[in-house]
Order: C-alpha cells, then sequence, then structure tokens
C-alpha cells in the first residue's frame, strides 16, 4: 500500500478532488473507477463527475467516491454545473479531450490546478482535425500538468503547447475471469459450449458496435477462416449502432462470426479463448490487450496507436487496416502451437511490467500533493 496523501499525514484537511469523466471508453472509465477506490483508500475525498451510464457501469460510489451526473455536453449550462462542483475543491482531474475542455472552461478565471490525463490518440481528418488541435492546445495550456499514458501522448501535449507534460503510470484491474478469478461453476469447456465452439477454435473480439472499431475489418479477414477445417467461431461482445449491418454481413456471406451483445463475463470469455482479436483500438492502452495478456491469451492485434509500445515482442502485429495481414497472422498463429504458446508466456511477463493499481494510484497521489502542498519560503 503506498503512503496516504500528505495532507492526511500532516494533519491537514483532507484532500478533496473532483474527477471529470465524459462518456469515457472502457479504460479511462476502468482507470478512473481504479483511481477513486485508491485516492478514497489513502483518505482523499473524490467526487466523480460523469454521466449516470458511466456511473451505472462502473459503480464510482462503491468504490467511495461521490457522484454528480454531468452530462458529456459542453454547453453553457453543463460547463455552469460544472464550475459550481468544482467551487470549492482543491484540485481537479479530467480525463480525456472533451471532458479537459469542459474543466478548462468551468475552471475558467481559477486558480484551482487542473491535472488532464490524455488516455486515446484522437484523430480527425478535414475540418475537424483543425478543431481537434485547437481544442488540444487549449487543453494543453490550460492544464497545470498533462499526464500522457503513451509517450506518444506526452510528446504529442508538449508540442500544443503543455508547460508540464509527464508520462502516466496506467493500470487496469484484471478482469474477474482471469489468472485464477474464473467461476468454478463455469469452467472453460463449458464457456465454450455456450458460445457454440466446441470442438474448433475459439476467437474473441471485444469492442462497441461501431463505425471505426475495426468490425468491418474484422469481417473482411473472417472471410478467409470460412475454409479451415475446423473453421474457428469468432464471437464479438460488444453492443452499438452497428449491429444491424455487421448482422446482415454475418449472414449474406455466412461468416463464421457470432455476435453476443454487451458481457459482464469478458474475463470468463477471454479465459474460454484460443486467440484474442484487437482489429482496431483508438486507446492508447487498450483493454482488451492488457486483460488478454494478463490472462495468457495469445492477442492478434492492428499495429496502431499505443498498441507497439504496451505489447512489445507479446503480440502478434499486423499492418493498420490489411485484412489479407489480418486473415494471415490468425491463420498462421492456429497452425502453430508453438508459436501460441511463446506467446502466452511473453504476454504473462509483459502484463508483469506494467504499473499495478497501487503504483498507479501512488504516482498520481505525488503529483496532486506537489501541485496543492504550500511552497516553502526561500
Amino acid at each position: 500500500m503506498s503512503p496516504v496523501s500528505s495532507h492526511a499525514s500532516h494533519g491537514q484537511s483532507p484532500l478533496r478532488t473532483v474527477q471529470v469523466l465524459g462518456g469515457g471508453n472502457a479504460g479511462s472509465s476502468a482507470h478512473v473507477r481504479s483511481l477513486a477506490a485508491g485516492l478514497v483508500a489513502r483518505g482523499v475525498r473524490v467526487t466523480v463527475c460523469a454521466p449516470d451510464e458511466t456511473d451505472r457501469a462502473y459503480d464510482f460510489t462503491g468504490a467511495g467516491a461521490a457522484h454528480v451526473p454531468v452530462p458529456r455536453s459542453s454547453d453553457p449550462v453543463s460547463v455552469a454545473a460544472l464550475r459550481t462542483i468544482c467551487s470549492d475543491v482543491d484540485l481537479v482531474h479530467a480525463h480525456g479531450l472533451h471532458a479537459s475542455f469542459r474543466a478548462a472552461l468551468a475552471l475558467s478565471g481559477r486558480t484551482t490546478p487542473l491535472v488532464v490525463t490524455w488516455h486515446n490518440h484522437t484523430r480527425a481528418e478535414g475540418p475537424r482535425a483543425q478543431l481537434l488541435r485547437l481544442l488540444e492546445r487549449r487543453v494543453a495550456k490550460a492544464a497545470t500538468v498533462v499526464l500522457g499514458t503513451t509517450s506518444q501522448l506526452v510528446d504529442r501535449a508538449r508540442r500544443r503547447g503543455a508547460r508540464d507534460a509527464r508520462l502516466a503510470a496506467v493500470a487496469v484491474p484484471r478482469p474477474r475471469g482471469t489468472a485464477g478469478y474464473e467461476d468454478p461453476e463455469r469452467p472453460r469447456s463449458k464457456v465454450r459450449a455456450e458460445l457454440g465452439s466446441t470442438g474448433r477454435p475459439l476467437l474473441i473480439a471485444v469492442a462497441a458496435l461501431e463505425r471505426h472499431r475495426g468490425h468491418e475489418l474484422l469481417l473482411d479477414a473472417a472471410r478467409g477462416w470460412r475454409d479451415l477445417d475446423p473453421a474457428p467461431l469468432v464471437v464479438i461482445a460488444g453492443e452499438g449502432p452497428l449491429r444491424p449491418v455487421l448482422q446482415r454481413r454475418i449472414e449474406d456471406e455466412e461468416l463464421p462470426v457470432r455476435l453476443v451483445g454487451r458481457r459482464d463475463d469478458v474475463g470468463e470469455l477471454l479465459a474460454a479463448a484460443d486467440l484474442a482479436l484487437l482489429p482496431r483500438s483508438g486507446e492508447s492502452r487498450s483493454v482488451l490487450a492488457q486483460e488478454a495478456l494478463h490472462a495468457g491469451v495469445p492477442l492478434v492485434a492492428a499495429r496502431t496507436g499505443g498498441i507497439p509500445e504496451i505489447v512489445g515482442d507479446a503480440a502478434e502485429l499486423f499492418p493498420h487496416q490489411d485484412a489479407k495481414a489480418f486473415t494471415a497472422a490468425v491463420v498462421r498463429l492456429l497452425g502453430d502451437p508453438g508459436r501460441r504458446e511463446a506467446l502466452r508466456e511473453r504476454g504473462i511477463r509483459q502484463a508483469a511490467t506494467w504499473p499495478t493499481e497501487d503504483e498507479t494510484v501512488a504516482q498520481v497521489l505525488s503529483v496532486y500533493d506537489e501541485l496543492t502542498q504550500p511552497q516553502p519560503l526561500i
């Protein structure tokens, strides 16, 4: 257990913080939940400002934090509400570009320290690219400290004018159902049978069914797996507006793919899988990539964003948007048990090098204390 906040250790009033989260992808939401629990355990008062649906999914109040529902909108009403919530706190910590922009607006004219964490490699084209640069510049200059979850994001923040940008330690909690947490009532064979994968390889992908998540590429690649004997079953866990389009393609092209909707047993699905698939990730530290390596499940992923930095040589990477290379990587792995075993071992070793939840909280708390402790007179 890392030290408590220096405020508590010096007999001062507890440090009061606000965590601002927008819609939140899985990585940033899980990070805020873990961070809230760790900070509360160390004597910090935490309020999480996030949409109601995000609190229902991640249970910030269950971690000991207060939750205040704030829409992800940057309209004047939402910003005014956030400004009121932040009126009597020691520090504000925002996660993600849009949440950070709202926090910067809410703190305009105040001296409250603002820490922002950039979790994702946000991309845009055309006029939206110009807007993205403006948002990044506004946030980077407004923040007291920018924490980037990859070295690329730290460099990006510096290019946008950040006065203090640092590499962040970010741990995602292991999901239940991996690394010894399997439900004893649902052994691996039972999970595979429930999914319809008895006697055939099981491939797992986890992502919301939205555009730009790589599902179309995954279906393109799956065409090349149909003729394998036995043909692997691809299970996609997630829900979203693209479901009807994907389901139609699966049926029309007779692809060996099942859409199983949103699941709360992703750890158990991974523990039952032969391979985990990540056709695309906008997250700099993909949750699925971390969960797969923690679980010792070989990962096939697009070489994009922060994936190479986080997985090292512990995954099979293919060029971004290259469906043929994706197909070939999976076929090659399914036919090479020795390579799969090597990736399992490398994955577990790589996961052991990542920061723990305790180390993540310790780093963030040290930043908080640095920004809120009175400076000694010289």
